[in-house]
This record gives C-alpha cells, structure tokens and sequence, in this order.
C-alpha cells in the first residue's frame, strides 16, 4: 500500500481531524477481524504469537487486541517475550560473524521455557513468567507475574521472535499475528518516504522523548537493527495467520515538529548513511498537525505521549 503525498498534505490543511479519524477506524477495523478470527481458534489454542519488527507498535496493538477479546467475553493476559532473555554472559552469548555480541538473536531467549509454558497453559497449569532486568542484562528471582488461564481466557506473547520456527514448529495450532507500519509515500508515481522510515521516526521520537537517547545515537543503530529484522523476523512474517499494516496517514505530519529536529544532522561515517540522510529533506515534504487532536488512546501515542496507555 502506498499513500498519496498530495492527498495528505491537502488533509493536513483542510480536514486534519478527518483525517486522524478515517486512519483511527480503519485500524480499529483491522483489530476487530483480528479478535474475530482469534475467537475462532480458541478451540485450536489459548495463544496468541504477535511479532512485528521495532517500532511497530506491537505493545499497543497487544492491548487493542486484548479489549476487543474483552468486548467478546473473553479475559486477555499480556506477555512481553522479553522477560524470558536469558541473562548475557560473554562466554554463552550469541555472537555475529564479526565477534560482538548479537542480542537481536532468538538464541538470547529461552526458548526452553517459552515452549514449556505454552505447553502448560494450554493444559491449564499454572506458569510463572520470568522478569528480566535491562539495566543489569540479568534475570532476576522473583518472577514478572503468574498465569492460569481459565475457560474464556487467553494470553497474548509478543515479542520480535514469536514468530520463529524454534516456536511456532512446536506449537503450529497457536494464533500467529504480524505487525509492521507497511506503507511507503508517493509523489508523482516516485517513492518520496520508505515504508521502513516510519519505523525509525517512531524509534527516533521515542527514544528521545521517553529514553533520553540521543538520535544520533538512535540512527547510528539502524543498520544493525535493520539487519535483525531480516534475519530473524522478516523470515518468518508470512507464517502469521494475519498481517496487518499499522501505518496512519496522519502521523508524519503529527511527529514532524519533533522529528525535523531530530533529523536535522545524520552523524557521518554510519552505515547506510547514503540512505540516512535522505530521510530529512523527506520529512520536509510534510506539513504540520498538532497533536493535541490524537486520540489519547491511539497506537501513535506510544511514540508521541500523553496516551492513556502505559508502557
């Protein structure tokens, strides 16, 4: 899919708030058939596996998905796959070709205990999900939280890896979903913004807004996170029961105030950087919205803040 510069641009000044709301409902539309045909397989599994490359939204699309299953009788558990990384030592952990330390590989989960818990839950034994500590790289004792899943509950495990064949070949019958912001922007038949470069925007004004990273530093990490994605997400994307596209129409003109800043000076000597420093005059092509029209519940929120959702 690919939208239409000029048809943004002209929404951007004549119907901003129409414009958020179409994008809005398509989205909800989307969530709905989602939960539909998740229902339909409850008979198959208790599971939901939802994958989707960085800056997809995946957290909020999860808890879309969990209120609509809600809406439908039925209870909703939210697992983020990352509790279960196993803590790095440099003796164990996985490593690139070139020696460093690869954390974008699956093999940095315990895959042992993901399986072994999918196993009990659908049996309907009581697991306890592990809690990783990020700033320490470490596992720590206490666990994240338990679940014992009930006649009309479920639980959604997201992460970038749910989608691997270390998973889904041990348990085919669980739901699989794919998430990624899909579509690029058009001018005149030419692509004028890549569909990946809505990703690193949302990363971008995130990690500034909530990490304090810095977005040279943000940008320099694009190539390694992009070389994660095709070896160890992208692969697997088309064993998904669904996939949808979580792009909006709207939301290059809403972070644009942010981003042109962030954008304005590409940190030389990084890879892709022929491609990097395109993504400034790119975003120049866009007008303005004010945020303040969002809806607080809206997946763009977990980029922008001030949502109703908690991260």
């Amino acid at each position: 899919m690919a939208y239409k510069l000029e048809d943004i641009n002209y929404r951007t000044v004549a119907d901003p708030k129409g414009l958020i709301e179409e994008a809005d409902a398509n989205y909800a539309k989307k969530v709905d058939e989602v939960a539909d045909l998740i229902v339909e397989n409850r008979k198959n599994s208790p599971i939901v596996l939802l994958s989707g490359p960085s800056g997809s939204g995946k957290t909020t699309t999860a808890m879309k998905v969990s209120e609509a299953l809600e809406k439908r009788g039925i209870r909703t558990h939210y697992v983020g796959m990352d509790d279960y990384f196993i803590t790095v030592r440099p003796e164990t952990v996985p490593r690139t070709p070139e020696g460093e330390m690869d954390l974008e590989s699956p093999l940095c989960l315990d895959m042992n205990l993901l399986n072994r818990h999918f196993t009990e839950l659908a049996e309907g034994k009581r697991i306890f999900v592990p809690k990783y500590e990020f700033a320490r790289q470490m596992r720590i004792q206490e666990p994240s939280k338990s679940i014992k899943l009930g006649k009309d509950e479920m639980v959604i495990f997201e992460g970038i890896h749910a989608l691997n064949d270390m998973i889904t070949d041990v348990h085919p019958e669980a739901f699989k979903l794919y998430i990624s912001a899909q579509s690029s922007v058009t001018f005149g038949g030419k692509v004028v913004f890549k569909n990946t470069w809505f990703r690193l925007v949302r990363r971008t004004v995130r990690d500034f807004n909530f990490r304090g990273t810095d977005p040279s530093e943000t940008i320099a990490r694009w190539a390694n996170v992009r070389r994660g994605e095709h070896n160890n997400i992208s692969p697997f994307r088309d064993k998904a029961d669904f996939q949808f596209d979580t792009s909006f129409a709207y939301e290059l003109p809403v972070m644009n105030a942010t981003a042109t800043k962030l954008f304005r000076t590409i940190p030389e000597g990084i890879e892709r950087f022929d491609e990097l420093r395109q993504v400034f005059p790119a975003l120049l092509l866009f007008g303005d919205i004010d945020e303040s029209l969002v809806a607080e519940d809206a997946l763009i929120r977990e980029f922008i803040g001030g949502g109703i959702y908690e991260y």
